[in-house]
C-alpha cells in the first residue's frame, strides 16, 4: 500500500484508495472523467488528485470512509444552483468547499462538468478570495511542548515566514484525534528544523 507520500499519479491515487474501500472505485473513476476536462492539468498535490490552470489550483478529488468528494479551491465564488457545496472546515476555510457524492450513481456528470466549468473561468478571470494573513498565528500545545522541549526548533519555527508557520500551526491542530496530531508533529519536526514549508514539496507539481 503507498503512503500518501509517495503517490505519484493519480491512478495510484485511485487504486490504493479502491484498495481500502473498493466500493469507491466506480464513484472514483465517473468523477475523473468528470472532472478532467479542457484546459485543466492533472496532478497530484497534497497526495491526492489537483486539477490546475495556468498554475492556480481549481478542483480536487478525493476518498474518504463513507464519500468520495470534490473541491473546489474557489469554491465560495461558485453559483451553486444546486445548493450541493459545504464548507467542510467550517471557521477555517473561506474559499474551499466540497461537493460529496456516496455512490456513484449519486454523480450527474454534465452537473459536476457545469461547476468545473465555472470554476475554470474563475481561475482565468484572477477572481479568488486570498486567506487572510493578518491573524496571529495559534501555536496549538503540542507545538508548544515541543519548543520548550527543544529550544532549537523553536529557533527554527520563529526564522519560518508567517505562512509556513501558519500551514504547520493548523497542521496540527486540525488532527482531531491526540495521537494523529502527535504523528503528525513528529513528521515536521525536521521539516521546521530544515526551514522548509509543510508543501514545499509540491510547489513544483
Amino acid at each position: 500500500m503507498p503512503t500518501k507520500a509517495s503517490i505519484a499519479t493519480v491512478d495510484e491515487y485511485i487504486a490504493a484508495r479502491c484498495q481500502e474501500r473498493p466500493e469507491h472505485a466506480d464513484a472514483l473513476a465517473k468523477l475523473r472523467r468528470a472532472v478532467h476536462i479542457k484546459p485543466l492539468k492533472e496532478t497530484i498535490k497534497w497526495g491526492a488528485p489537483c486539477y490546475t490552470h495556468n498554475g492556480k489550483n481549481v478542483v480536487g478529488i478525493a476518498a474518504f470512509k463513507a464519500y468520495v468528494g470534490l473541491w473546489f479551491h474557489q469554491g465560495a465564488l461558485l453559483k451553486d444552483p444546486a445548493n450541493v457545496l459545504v464548507n467542510a472546515g467550517e471557521g477555517k476555510t473561506k474559499a474551499l468547499r466540497q461537493w460529496r457524492f456516496e455512490k456513484a450513481s449519486d454523480i450527474k456528470s454534465a452537473a459536476v462538468r457545469d461547476y468545473v466549468k465555472e470554476a475554470i473561468q474563475l481561475a482565468e478571470d484572477g477572481k479568488e478570495i486570498k486567506p487572510s494573513r493578518s491573524e496571529p498565528v495559534k501555536i496549538p500545545p503540542e507545538l508548544t511542548a515541543a519548543f520548550k522541549a527543544d529550544p532549537a526548533l523553536k529557533s527554527a519555527f520563529d526564522a519560518l515566514t508567517p505562512g509556513k508557520r501558519r500551514d504547520y500551526a493548523n497542521h496540527i491542530a486540525e488532527a482531531k484525534r491526540d495521537t494523529t496530531r502527535q504523528s503528525r508533529l513528529e513528521k515536521i519536526i525536521p521539516m521546521i528544523k530544515k526551514g522548509g514549508g509543510l508543501h514545499d514539496k509540491y510547489r513544483n507539481c
